[in-house]
């Protein structure tokens, strides 16, 4: 497995973690993080990571959105379809990455073509954050409109809006998907599917920055502090909490394998650390190691190598629907919500790489890949322009 984290130094860092018997000959197994990369792609601070069984893909103040191949250890090359900060990434499977920036645009990408299979103007303001169920069926984002918005991504537009009185900045589904919650500042609204109404709200001493959860009822909380808390989500009573980091804890990820369920917190204090969960909940977890990276870490990911997702894609009736050139029109000129963009025609190979709305789009703002090459020369070309019309 690999620990993944991005910073506001522009840098990606990758530690490879080896685990091993211990001399003694005990069961107990030492946990070391290995430095194995770091990945200089972006010209602003990382501001979102994702991950599926080959690549990491992450996001920045730059703009743009790099793929690196775990396989191989390269640069795979940019999307650059988005204007503003990419504020969240989600793969679902191996085979759709969804993506969330501040342009209020909901991207959904083939991740084996790396191509924008469809495009939605999801908020009016700024995407802070989005969530995929776990069918893969419906999706949830909040941004800075104040609504919470439910997707369908069987049809590609917005099933349900609602009104928030606050910004949220983040919104996470629960393993099962039977719940959901939405995270304004220090308070954590519990929601049920079932009747998308709030069941309970839970408080954190200081801002809420992450949250993971660690089965359908437990929820670990991080914020502007340096102690992680467990809750019950039914209940709203906190479980344990401890002392994880010196400084504020930025992201979390938690994941289980055989014989262990791990959780990763990533700091301001620069260490990623890894705990190994105990069965009870209400006692507090136990460290198998930690990383200094000597940089304000802002997102986390972990890369299980052997590790096979049986999530391959998103259900048949998931994938991005077609519609015809009447809606398709229709459908572009609306301001939010409701948005269904044509995909590329698998029948019809020669319509490469089409713009999100079938006209061909300029190569700064194109719906496939781009290398990192051609990024920094056509960025150079954009500057130049700028400069003349000054």
């Amino acid at each position: 497995m690999e620990l993944v984290a991005g910073c506001y130094e522009q840098v990606l860092f990758g530690f490879a973690v080896h685990r091993e018997r211990k001399a003694s000959g005990g069961h107990e197994q030492k946990w070391t993080p290995v430095a194995d990369f770091t990945h200089h792609a972006h010209t602003a601070c990382l501001s979102a990571v994702a991950i599926n069984s080959r690549f990491v893909v992450t996001g920045s103040k730059d703009e743009t959105i790099h793929i690196y191949d775990m396989k191989k250890k390269v640069d795979h090359g940019a999307l650059v379809h988005h204007n503003g900060t990419i504020t969240c990434l989600k793969f679902h499977g191996n085979r759709h990455l969804i993506s969330g920036a501040e342009d209020g645009l909901i991207c959904v990408w083939d991740a084996k073509k790396w191509e924008c299979l469809k495009s939605i103007k999801a908020h009016k303001g700024h995407v802070t954050f989005l969530s995929i169920h776990p069918s893969g069926k419906l999706a949830l984002s909040v941004g800075t409109d104040k609504t919470l918005r439910t997707w369908n991504l069987v049809e590609g537009r917005s099933a349900f809006i609602k009104n928030i009185k606050q910004n949220a900045h983040i919104v996470e589904w629960s393993p099962k998907g039977e719940k959901y919650i939405v995270v304004i500042l220090n308070k954590i609204d519990v929601y049920r599917l079932d009747t998308a109404s709030v069941t309970g709200t839970i408080t954190n001493e200081k801002r809420v920055s992450s949250v993971t959860f660690l089965s359908e009822s437990v929820l670990a909380v991080g914020g502007d502090e340096e102690v992680v808390r467990f809750f019950d989500t039914d209940s709203l009573m906190c479980l344990c909490e401890f002392k994880a980091h010196e400084n504020r804890v930025k992201d979390m990820f938690s994941f289980e394998i055989p014989e262990h369920h791990v959780i990763v917190t990533a700091s301001s204090d620069g260490f990623i650390k890894m705990w190994k969960l105990k069965q009870d909940k209400e006692v507090p977890p136990f460290l198998l190691c930690e990383v200094n990276t000597n940089a304000r870490l802002t997102c986390l990911g972990v890369w299980l190598d052997s590790a096979t997702d049986p999530k391959e894609s998103l259900p048949p009736a998931a994938e991005p629907s077609l519609v015809s050139k009447e809606e398709q029109s229709k459908s572009s000129t609306e301001e939010s919500g409701d948005v269904v963009l044509e995909e590329e025609r698998q029948s019809k190979p020669s319509m490469k790489k089409r713009g999100l709305t079938g006209v061909s789009k300029k190569p700064t703002k194109g719906s496939g890949l781009v290398s990192t090459k051609k990024k920094k020369m056509v960025d150079t070309l954009e500057k130049k322009r700028k400069r003349k019309k000054i």
